[in-house]
């Protein structure tokens, strides 16, 4: 029991969580890299993202594992975020750390992902029961390359004083 919840429903909760995060960053992100500002994506990622990290916390392990460490790097570059939020309006250095940070923390969110979908399918896992075979590997850098393109071009394209 897990806060008064089964194992399997805390579980399930926390992947619902995880998705939402994952799912309205990628809103997000996509809608700054077309310079589109959605506050209500913005709010919907920072605090599902959070809650993602910090559920991660709650289940019963017995020494840190390789999740834990990208859970506290993900809460240090969402703490920087929040308050990069309000100052990104304003210019200056603000908006690229924000936009940097929740792109980081979305790109964290996404690496777990692909290493649940590499442990959990069964084909996927064939291929790299370890996670330290090239077919892991290789998507994993996809995923990399993939963001640090689009938070580059995010840091171009977005301008919420505009």
């Amino acid at each position: 029991m897990i806060f008064g919840m089964s194992l399997s429903t805390y579980t399930a909760i926390h992947v619902v969580i995880s998705l939402l995060g994952i799912v309205s960053g990628l809103i997000m992100l996509l809608g700054w890299v077309l310079g589109k500002l959605s506050e209500k994506w913005i709010t919907l990622f920072l605090v599902t993202t959070i809650a993602t990290s910090v559920t991660g916390f709650g289940f019963p392990v017995t020494h840190i594992l390789p999740s834990h460490i990208l859970g506290i790097i993900s809460l240090v570059a969402l703490a920087i975020a929040l308050p990069a939020r309000y100052k990104a309006g304003s210019g200056g250095a603000w908006r690229p750390i924000f936009v940097v940070s929740c792109t980081l923390a979305l790109y964290l969110n996404c690496f777990v992902l692909v290493a649940q979908i590499f442990e959990k399918a069964p084909a996927l896992h064939a291929l790299a029961p370890t996670q330290k075979e090239p077919p892991f590997v290789i998507a994993q850098v996809i995923v990399m390359v993939i963001f640090v393109v689009l938070g580059v071009l995010a840091v171009r394209k977005y301008h919420p004083q505009r």
